[in-house]
């Protein structure tokens, strides 16, 4: 409690004659009320005959908003939140701070009462309705910084805009709270009047307010962008690609960046690659028993080649450094080839394809071999060279790990063979495919019971136990509206037996490859996936989204 009051004393939250005369009156009485921010707030509330808002769900008055410069509301924490017979309320959490609503006041002209909020709900609805950056497209607007008219691009100095401050500022911002929300992907979006900006965060797209203005800045934005990845700020016309290394709160972020000509500009996205985040072992992949005793078979086995699939983003490349990091001892030799090097593992070796120098996935698997390996992950299998050298390699005595994009377990054998592998040596070499999605996982804070009737019947339908929870989504602060806060990974593992070796021989079809692993024990992405909506880890809805199983496809 002394901390607290000590905390809004200095922010000037509180003057330190209220702190005292509360602090008294609390140990006098022996109460426990006042247990955070928000109850001194009420406290100062009454005191002060004040009025005390909490701004969820509170309405957004966009030309209200506009009539206040944007670096002052967000310096001094003041949230303009409506106009009351001639007068403005402005949200603060900072009564004896009075120096913000005085500038205001002198800037605006306007009568201004103040109104008491939590600190943190002003800080959340400043970012969400004037949009991140906007302290600095403000300052942009001040200046009349002239980077603006796409109508004169060849008289317009892109490298002297790109190096202004405040778009410098600009691009740390997105891509600081992009890194903070955990977001994998930013997407910067030209149209015809608006820059859209969009984080994928656990899988999904979501768009970033930002101010309506920054269209008018997008090309300095693009150019700062592409200085930073070492790419030509003067060729518009040519997709290109380059990377950023960034460091950030002592953590090191590889950033993939891809430009794209489109019809209103210069389309960029940027992937996060963070370096040093935590490597998950075996048991954290939270796999069911059955697919967990396979997975350390698996790693048992002396030769042959493992396949993981899935589309990009489901998390295949986690899996197999999962997989290598829980076989990394001093008796075996791991060598990778990857594009890109997504996590750096103690005690393997580490190849980077480079298209540049001509380092490509089969010349590089070429020299691995002559490097006497035990262990060979290749990053990806994209054609018939790879493929083949791979199968040569565990043929000859070598265990490889590689990743493949279908859309399940079955798919991967017959895509093996129409890259052009042939089917004997598909069967004798291939020893399992794992399969994978990510779902995104309930927020432990907002969740609640789903009894809606589709997913009673579809209860019914399965067997579902009635003794078990189902819930859905709703959404709340802590997971941004969205329902969700993270993800985990459903699996489909299939192990090649005598039956499906034989099948593969004859080269069947995968449908049929596909039954006979179903009575080899192998369970479906969407059936290892209720088992999470049992576990109250996700939804109905969330399993059905990655899986596309056409057994529910009537729900």
């Amino acid at each position: 409690m002394i901390e607290l009051l000590e905390r809004m004393i200095e922010q000037k939250q509180i003057s330190s004659a209220d702190a005292w005369i509360l602090q008294n009156s609390i140990d006098r009485d022996g109460s426990d009320a006042v247990k955070s921010e928000e109850d001194v707030l009420k406290w100062l509330a009454v005191e002060y005959n004040l009025p005390y808002e909490r701004l969820e769900d509170h309405p957004v008055d966009r030309r209200l908003l506009s009539q206040f410069p944007a670096r002052v509301l967000l310096k001094e924490e003041l949230l303009p939140i409506r106009s009351v017979n001639g007068s403005v309320e402005v949200a603060t959490s900072r009564l004896f701070n009075t120096h913000g609503l005085d500038m205001l006041r002198s800037l605006t002209g306007l009568k201004l009462k103040p109104v008491l909020s939590p600190r943190e709900d002003i800080q959340r609805e400043l970012k969400n309705r004037l949009g991140v950056g906007a302290d600095t497209i403000d300052s942009l607007e001040e200046f009349s910084f002239q980077v603006v008219d796409e109508s004169r691009d060849e008289e317009v100095d892109l490298d002297q805009g790109a190096e202004d401050a405040s778009i410098i500022k600009f691009v740390n911002q997105i891509l600081n709270d992009a890194i903070e929300l955990r977001a994998t992907d930013i997407h910067l979006e030209p149209f015809e009047d608006e820059l859209r900006i969009r984080y994928r965060i656990d899988g999904v797209l979501q768009e970033v307010p930002i101010p309506m203005q920054l269209k008018r800045f997008q090309p300095a934005i693009v150019s700062r962008v592409k200085i930073l990845s070492h790419l030509n700020i003067a060729e518009k016309r040519l997709p290109q690609d380059g990377r950023i290394k960034i460091s950030i709160k002592n953590s090191e972020v590889d950033v993939r960046v891809s430009v794209i000509p489109m019809l209103h500009g210069e389309a960029v996205v940027m992937r996060l690659l963070r370096q040093d985040s935590t490597l998950l072992n075996l048991a954290q992949l939270r796999m069911a028993e059955r697919e967990y005793n396979l997975f350390l078979r698996i790693l048992e086995l002396p030769h042959g080649i493992v396949l993981v699939t899935g589309p990009t983003g489901s998390g295949k490349t986690t899996s197999l450094y999962t997989a290598l990091s829980q076989i990394n001892d001093s008796e075996r030799k791991i060598i990778t080839i990857e594009d890109p090097i997504e996590y750096q593992l103690k005690g393997i070796n580490q190849i980077q394809v480079s298209e540049k120098t001509g380092l490509t996935f089969a010349r590089g698997l070429r020299s691995i071999l002559r490097h006497d390996p035990d262990v060979i992950l290749v990053g990806e299998i994209r054609d018939q060279e790879t493929a083949q050298i791979a199968v040569q390699a565990s043929l000859t005595g070598h265990l490889v790990f590689s990743t493949l994009h279908t859309n399940d377990a079955p798919g991967a054998i017959t895509r093996m063979v129409d890259m052009g592998v042939e089917s004997y040596l598909v069967a004798s070499s291939l020893e399992a495919v794992i399969a994978q999605r990510l779902v995104r996982v309930l927020c432990a804070h907002c969740k609640t019971e789903d009894k809606s009737e589709r997913t009673l019947a579809l209860r019914k339908r399965l067997g579902l136990p009635d003794d078990r929870t189902v819930f859905r989504a709703v959404g709340c602060e802590q997971c941004r509206h969205t329902g969700f806060h993270g993800r985990r990974a459903v699996f489909e593992m299939m192990m090649l037996n005598t039956e499906i070796r034989d099948m593969v021989l004859h080269e069947h079809s995968a449908g049929e490859i596909r039954l006979a692993a179903s009575r080899a024990g192998m369970k479906s992405l969407s059936e290892d996936g209720w088992r999470l909506v049992l576990e109250g880890a996700t939804t109905v809805q969330e399993v059905l989204r990655v899986s596309k199983d056409e057994q529910y496809e009537w729900w």
